[in-house]
């Protein structure tokens, strides 16, 4: 009993010693703004957040990644290799080949708009029009008019008289449809070459009878053995980063 009794004075006594750590609380609460610069904190809170949440979308539809998705999809459906390269690989290229390409307008776009905001030089609605602009004129350079136009003409609205004019709700979509009209028209030359590989070789298997013999199973070797022999994906990137203004 008396060894009990020792037992639990001496734990009560390292409790004591070792008292667990405080643990910060956090205030969650929404209450009025004290003064005007504590709204104006809480907006700029929201724009952040907001932008964080819409970057993969803005990634999207602001830059060279649709084109470069679509293509490599289109490669993989003409070569007939199923999951190979797999999707996590293509959008991770395609990722990598946006950065590049759009490097220069990001640069750009923190000289003018992010670094002057950052240090308190301009607001942040300035700010953001001079970030968008770099980009902007990229989407204008890579849009077809007549795609722009159809967008002006779904709104009733007149046709802009200068770049300045256009505005990113109308040229988002038309960005878009013409990035993707593009991309169905590389993805149409690639397909030409594994198809003329494609009749060949059923053609031949019909001539010797093997009408049961699947041609994929025979022409797949044949198209990554001259995809590989012309060096094909030093000449898809190379002309598809070429191909944006």
């Amino acid at each position: 009993m008396r060894r009990v009794l020792l037992t639990l004075l001496l734990l009560s006594a390292v409790t004591g010693l070792y008292a667990a750590p405080q643990i910060p609380t956090i205030n969650l609460t929404i209450g009025a703004p004290a003064e005007p610069k504590d709204l104006v904190n809480s907006l700029n809170l929201v724009v952040v957040l907001t932008l964080l949440v819409l970057a993969p979308s803005l990634i999207l539809v602001m830059t060279s990644f649709l084109r470069l998705i679509v293509v490599f999809a289109f490669l993989r459906q003409a070569m007939g290799t199923q999951q190979t390269p797999p999707t996590q690989l293509l959008v991770t290229l395609a990722l990598v080949l946006t950065l590049f390409i759009m490097e220069p307008m990001g640069k750009q776009a923190y000289e003018q708009g992010i670094k002057p905001y950052m240090d308190k030089k301009i607001g942040y609605e300035v700010a953001f029009d001079r970030a968008v602009e770099p980009f902007k004129q990229f989407m204008l350079r890579n849009t077809r008019e007549a795609d722009l136009a159809l967008f002006y003409r779904i709104r009733h609205l007149p046709n802009p008289k200068t770049e300045a004019d256009v505005t990113l709700p109308i040229l988002l979509p038309a960005f878009m449809i013409s990035e993707l009209k593009t991309a169905f028209e590389i993805g149409f030359l690639i397909f030409l070459p594994f198809l003329v590989i494609d009749m060949v070789v059923s053609s031949v298997l019909m001539s010797m009878g093997m009408m049961m013999l699947p041609p994929v199973m025979i022409s797949l070797p044949f198209k990554i053995l001259i995809f590989v022999l012309v060096d094909g994906w030093h000449l898809l990137v190379g002309n598809l980063v070429e191909s944006f203004k």
